[in-house]
């Protein structure tokens, strides 16, 4: 059966599974991009200090390390497809309650929640697409998944610049965030009609089940789970504890969930470091407002959605080894070269943002389909979310480390950015050597290679 999902042609369903995710995954970065814009607001508006700031972003990578670990491991007990439902929910839910936050330790707490929910997006997302796709398009069709992050980001910077240039800033922020949450919320209908994952549906030996989601792959058929489709089981608990998810990963895949969590630390910390970086450093350095930051996001995510497509293109075709690689180590260099331009005319601080955020983009889009097709399919989420929790602590203490570094200067918090990077390039320099490339090679014979 497998075989036979592996030989099929792109076709109708797997537009709409990619499109479906996608938009859900884009959803998500609005958040980032939405957390972004706000930030420069709420400082001045509520009188908040550097670390306050900070926290609201700590809070909210919590959440995703809190949500992305303790759902992966739900995605791969219960499925793919009841996570990646809930995740949407629970996002959109607390990004639009957001809006009606009355004072800082309320926003925490929802920003805590809504991150809960972006963490059981990559793990389910993830897990999902890889066991969805033939073999031959997988490295596509999981970096075309991620790059709605950019269309997500890109939609709110513009919406963030309207709003904040037509209302009252201790107005429109929350309109701002009300919106997000509703359109995240209005997603489900087209992710509800994907199946269950007919890989997970195999390993809990649901062979019937699978036999019939992957026909209808093969038909192109987009509205399986229509009521009466697909009877099944009640989804069964499977009696098994977080620790022996992680023992067999520790014993049998340990390379691959070192590669995952480094590359996701590297990527986490210098990626939202650069989000950071704007409000945190840029704007006291150089005594810019709030509404400065806008413009600069939706720059920066028309150069990553380019940078991103860019990887969708060339991992297929080039290898996960030499995109990756190239990728990591460019953006390195990248923000180490901005650090020469920071006190420049500002078209040229935002050239240089649009650089490097192009470049970070095209890193962790191709990152995830790396290390996510790596893992087997009975611990694949659960994988991707240890992953991402641990990437998430570089996430976590990347702001605050951009606030430290940028009382020196806009050098020293890029010189920081660098150096996340760079882990990340000494990851994929190490796996070149030692590591599988697992470009058109199918799920099953990766997880039987040694880890």
């Amino acid at each position: 059966m497998l075989n036979q999902l592996d030989g099929f042609a792109w076709n109708k369903f797997h537009r709409r599974a990619s499109l479906a995710l996608g938009l859900g995954w884009g959803m998500d970065a609005f958040e980032v991009a939405l957390i972004g814009s706000i930030l420069g607001v709420l400082g001045p508006l509520w009188h908040l200090s550097g670390f306050a700031l900070s926290a609201i972003l700590g809070a909210w990578f919590a959440g995703i390390m809190l949500g992305a670990l303790g759902f992966g491991v739900l995605a791969d007990r219960y499925g793919r497809r009841a996570i990646f439902l809930a995740s949407l929910i629970i996002y959109g839910a607390a990004t639009f309650l957001t809006a009606f936050a009355p004072g800082i330790w309320i926003l925490l707490l929802l920003r805590f929640v809504a991150g809960a929910g972006v963490g059981a997006e990559y793990s389910a997302v993830n897990a999902a697409i890889a066991e969805f796709i033939p073999s031959a398009k997988r490295g596509f069709a999981g970096s075309f998944v991620m790059n709605f992050w950019s269309v997500g980001t890109l939609v709110a910077a513009m919406l963030s610049w309207l709003v904040l240039s037509l209302l009252p800033f201790d107005f429109g922020w929350r309109i701002i965030f009300a919106c997000g949450g509703g359109v995240a919320l209005a997603t489900l209908w087209l992710r509800r009609q994907l199946p269950e994952s007919p890989r997970w549906l195999l390993a809990q030996g649901r062979d019937a089940e699978a036999e019939l989601v992957i026909q209808a792959i093969g038909r192109g058929d987009v509205h399986l789970t229509k009521p009466g489709a697909i009877k099944g089981r009640f989804l069964r608990r499977i009696k098994r504890g977080f620790r022996s998810d992680l023992r067999p990963l520790i014993a049998h895949h340990k390379s691959v969930l070192a590669l995952g969590c480094v590359l996701d630390f590297a990527e986490a910390g210098g990626y939202y470091g650069l989000f950071a970086f704007l409000p945190l450093a840029v704007l006291p350095n150089l005594h810019l407002t709030a509404k400065a930051l806008p413009p600069f996001y939706i720059a920066g995510s028309l150069g990553a959605l380019l940078g991103g497509v860019m990887v969708s293109l060339l991992l297929d075709r080039l290898g996960r080894k030499l995109v990756v690689s190239f990728c990591y180590g460019a953006t390195a260099l990248a923000c180490l070269g901005f650090a020469e331009w920071v006190n420049a005319q500002i078209w040229v601080l935002a050239a240089g943002y649009v650089l490097v955020n192009m470049l970070a983009t095209a890193s962790w889009v191709g990152a995830y389909p790396t290390f996510s097709e790596l893992f087997p399919t009975h611990l694949r989420a659960t994988g991707i979310g240890i992953s991402v929790a641990v990437g998430r602590v570089g996430a976590l203490i990347s702001p605050f480390l951009i606030d430290f570094a940028g009382k020196m200067g806009l050098a020293a918090a890029l010189a920081v950015l660098a150096g996340f990077w760079l882990i990340g390039f000494l990851a994929m320099l190490v796996w070149w050597f030692v590591g599988v490339e697992a470009n058109g090679v199918p799920l099953e014979r990766l997880s039987k290679l040694p880890a």
